[in-house]
């Protein structure tokens, strides 16, 4: 399971590097994605199987289920870690995200998130002021702590 925040930065070439906890759990190779919230998803091969298979389960005819399939494929590129713990991260992606130098690596259960670090900060600020509301969202999930 990821968990855990960490600051990095992107070197002129796009590169970043990966904390070695979350090396250990990536593996070898991993897909990293457009998220969520302005973010970049990074998933485990084995957790991107599991959710292109939920995607395949869309029915192609619904016009939502083909706009978000295309959002998350369209974008997904397969990634390595090199010998120094990076990994290049697409323009295209770098681009969604708004990732220029400063960056967050946010370790969410069964993915990785990787944000600005100013956009990051300005939704620390917004959890904390809307989390009582969001707790209770939760509840209404099913979910109580």
């Amino acid at each position: 399971m990821f968990m855990g925040e960490y600051n990095h930065s992107i070197d002129s070439k796009g590169r970043l590097i990966m904390p070695a906890k979350f090396r250990e759990i990536l593996g070898e190779s991993f897909v990293v994605t457009k998220g969520l919230d302005g973010c970049l998803f990074v998933y485990p091969d084995s957790e991107w199987k599991i959710f292109e298979d939920k995607l395949k389960t869309l029915p192609l005819t619904n016009k939502n289920a083909r706009r978000f399939t295309r959002f998350f494929l369209a974008g997904a590129a397969n990634c390595e870690v090199d010998k120094q713990g990076r990994i290049l991260l697409p323009q295209v992606l770098r681009e969604f995200a708004g990732l220029e130098k400063d960056v967050v690596l946010v370790g969410v259960a069964s993915r990785i998130e990787i944000w600005s670090k100013k956009l990051w900060d300005e939704s620390v600020n917004n959890y904390d002021m809307d989390m009582d509301e969001v707790a209770e969202d939760m509840a209404n999930l099913g979910f109580s702590i």
